[in-house]
């Protein structure tokens, strides 16, 4: 990208200055980069001259969400890596650490982000969501109730909820691929 930068300044004619790289974006393009995502996970780019506004998909092929088909999208401020990325589940999903809005629990978006961490540690920590969700740090605490108090009962409702079932009054789509 630098060297773009470069050529792009030295091509700079008429008075028309091309857009300057910023340490956000280099940092994003270096994680991109270093990401390695499993055959259960993709990244798409709505605009491709966006890298800080990104798609991930990830299809959990064990646990309770096996076969499921679940997109967050990440936007990544300016002031990144000093901010962590803004993660946000787009389907409605019977989740502890998942609200029915999407917010998603997970402590490295929070209190433990530090500026070493880089997007491998966000999709990593989605990623084990998925085979272990956290009913002690809840977003969704009638999820997380279940969880702890009836296992069996929380599998039944996240099938449920995968094949666009009703749970507790609350109507889910369907995610199963």
């Amino acid at each position: 990208m630098k060297q773009q930068q470069q050529k792009d300044a030295q091509a700079e004619n008429g008075g028309v200055k091309k857009k300057k790289v910023t340490a956000a974006q280099l940092r994003v393009q270096k994680d991109l980069s270093e990401l390695e995502l499993g055959s259960t996970m993709s990244t798409t780019f709505p605009n491709a001259d966006d890298i800080l506004n990104f798609i991930l998909t990830i299809e959990p092929d064990e646990g309770m969400y096996k076969s499921g088909r679940f997109t967050f999208t990440f936007q990544i401020s300016s002031n990144y890596p000093h901010d962590p990325p803004k993660v946000k589940c787009q389907q409605k999903i019977y989740h502890p650490n998942i609200d029915l809005e999407g917010n998603v629990c997970l402590n490295v978006l929070r209190e433990d982000w530090k500026p070493v961490l880089n997007l491998t540690a966000v999709v990593v920590g989605l990623q084990f969501l998925f085979l272990e969700p956290n009913a002690s740090d809840p977003l969704n605490k009638e999820a997380a109730e279940d969880l702890r108090n009836n296992r069996d009962g929380f599998k039944r409702n996240v099938k449920n909820s995968m094949v666009g079932g009703n749970v507790k009054g609350v109507n889910y789509e369907r995610v199963l691929k």
